[in-house]
């Protein structure tokens, strides 16, 4: 009997990773990141061997770098007349607190293409009959629709997307019930505007990449979600939004699976890449989850894994400002030229050159790379190494805390979960000053995302907005859950369906808050429940035997592990390292 292999693929902004998990045994393979991602998706599944998969997820970076680098669609926004400035007015929070020249991201579609259509449905039905021929004449490559409680009634918007499809039938048109069936307008506006925006990129990208999948003899790909699960091409060009999260949600998966493997139920995953960090609280073995992100200053409104990202990576350029003082990122010198110690062409010194200097790299990596010290030496010039880990170190710390101190959550409780090509250099550290005592580097700690990927489920979440009272409504279902507020609140708490939902909202509103009103009514605003097909589980034995006490580096499979003075450990059957604080 054949055994079963499941591949699974991430585009990072340094290097793609590959793993091929075949009957509990793991392959890897890492390559360079190339500007075409689909031909560096194909070198990193011919490297891993896997022209035999049977399954095969994808965590692709197309949608976010076209949305944080502004190069998706011209787009279009048709709503309800009067309301055409809706992305621009915003909210009345300012783009920085205390700094009044700090100004919000221009909106994804100017004032110029964003146009009304007369009609209008208020929440007890039409108020203004639709009348489609006050719909201009638009000159977009896409186009998106959000007009009034739509989430409520999509009639009108129906309507609107319809008439658009038929005069326009080769560019895409995306309505915001289809995306975001929620309410608060600005909200909804904008993830339907993002939607529009990144379709035409993302559609192209997923095309040349099951071309090139089914050239090469392998399975159509899955797309990871920003909820944590995967989704077919087609889903996913279809709704690219939906994927703007994609390949740091399979390092969650990962992490999750690697802590419960080695006894933890509660973690906290810390992946640290060549552009980026990325932080996640894991709680009774999941994810937290949240339905709103900011990305690139601008509001989505999609289920989406809590992942918390700075700017702070291998490749972070290092920099002093105007008052002289050392600064790490957001910028990075990526893939190419990379690092200076890359011998790329690269001038400025990163976080990499730092570590090569502190001998806590080697001096070759993955893909062959080879590092030269001279010309980090010359890079950093007289800038201490140990100083640029310590600037970089404060920036993802500040990101651990935001994720579990200042939401309640005591660290101690937790292990930290270290993987991406650099987070297992910084675990330990970090790890010092946030309190945990435990650190977690998993044998593909350099792929862990990919890995990820290779077990996620196929999930598609579903909203239902009500905005009602909840002594209203009948027949809810018993799994999922429900946003709730007492009437007359801004904002809703989540609590799982299936009990007293009026009760549990009483005792997590205390629990958040310090208090609650158990006389006064509560409103139900939401329904999110999700169709979940389980993946493969991640069962993977390893031969892997390894111990250290710092201060030592330890040199991994696409990844490489400081391990400072007080800290030791030693690798579990899954090939685990697990580090404790010895002093």
């Amino acid at each position: 009997m054949r055994r079963v292999a499941v591949l699974g693929i991430d585009v990072g902004g340094t290097f793609t990773d590959a793993v091929l998990l075949e009957d509990g045994h793991v392959r890897t393979a890492k390559v360079s990141t190339t500007p075409e991602q689909e031909q560096a998706v194909l070198a990193a599944a011919l490297a891993v061997g896997a022209a035999a998969a049977d399954r095969f997820t994808h965590g692709t970076t197309v949608a976010t770098n076209a949305f944080l680098e502004r190069k998706g669609a011209r787009t279009a926004l048709v709503t309800t007349r009067g309301f055409e400035h809706v992305l621009h007015l915003r909210r009345q929070n300012r783009a920085s607190l205390y700094d009044l020249s700090v100004d919000h991201p221009d909106p994804l579609v100017p004032l110029d293409r964003s146009y009304g259509v007369v009609g209008r449905i208020e929440p007890d039905g039409e108020r203004v009959p639709l009348d489609l021929t006050t719909l201009p004449e638009i000159d977009a490559d896409a186009i998106a629709v959000c007009l009034l409680f739509s989430f409520r009634d999509p009639t009108h918007e129906l309507a609107v997307a319809d008439e658009l499809r038929r005069r326009y039938p080769d560019k895409p048109v995306v309505a915001s019930h289809e995306v975001a069936p929620e309410f608060r307008e600005y909200e909804r506006a904008s993830t339907t505007a993002a939607d529009a925006y990144l379709g035409p990129v993302v559609s192209r990208y997923l095309r040349s990449l099951a071309e090139a999948c089914g050239s090469a003899g392998l399975p159509e790909p899955l797309v990871m979600r920003s909820s944590g699960g995967v989704a077919t091409l087609e889903e996913a060009a279809e709704h690219p939004s939906w994927i703007l999260v994609s390949g740091p949600a399979g390092g969650v998966v990962g992490a999750a699976r690697v802590a419960q493997l080695a006894g933890f139920e509660n973690a906290i995953a810390f992946d640290m890449g060549g552009t980026s960090t990325d932080v996640c609280l894991i709680a009774n073995g999941r994810a937290e989850r949240t339905n709103e992100r900011q990305v690139g200053g601008l509001p989505i409104r999609l289920p989406t894994i809590d992942i918390h990202t700075v700017g702070a990576g291998g490749g972070s350029i290092v920099w002093r400002d105007s008052g002289g003082a050392l600064q790490v990122g957001p910028q990075s010198a990526g893939a190419v030229p990379g690092p200076a110690c890359y011998g790329r062409g690269g001038m400025e010194a990163t976080v990499t050159d730092a570590n090569l200097l502190l001998d806590r790299l080697p001096q070759r990596l993955a893909d062959g790379l080879e590092l030269d010290p001279t010309v980090a030496a010359a890079a950093l010039a007289s800038v201490d190494p140990a100083d640029v880990i310590a600037v970089v170190n404060a920036e993802m710390l500040r990101a651990l805390r935001l994720v579990s101190v200042e939401r309640g959550h005591d660290p101690r409780d937790f292990a930290l979960v270290a993987f991406g090509g650099a987070g297992p250099l910084h675990a330990c550290e970090l790890s010092d000053e946030l309190g945990c005592s435990t650190v977690l580097v998993p044998e593909s700690a350099g792929v862990l995302s990919a890995l990820g990927l290779a077990g996620s489920d196929e999930r598609r979440d579903r909203v239902r907005s009500y905005v009602r009272p909840l002594a209203e409504i009948d027949g809810l279902p018993t799994e999922g859950a429900a946003d709730l507020r007492y009437q007359g609140q801004s904002f809703e708490l989540t609590v799982p369906l299936g009990g007293d939902l009026a009760a549990d909202f009483h005792a997590s509103h205390a629990e958040r808050y310090g208090y609650a009103d158990e006389s006064r009514p509560v409103e139900l605003v939401a329904v999110r429940t999700a169709d979940v097909n389980p993946g493969p589980v991640l069962e993977f034995a390893s031969d892997l035997v390894a111990s250290a006490v710092g201060p030592v580096r330890l040199d991994l499979a696409g990844a490489t592990c400081w391990v400072p003075e007080g800290w030791a450990g030693e690798t579990d059957s899954h090939g685990t390292l697990r580090l404790e604080r010895t002093s």
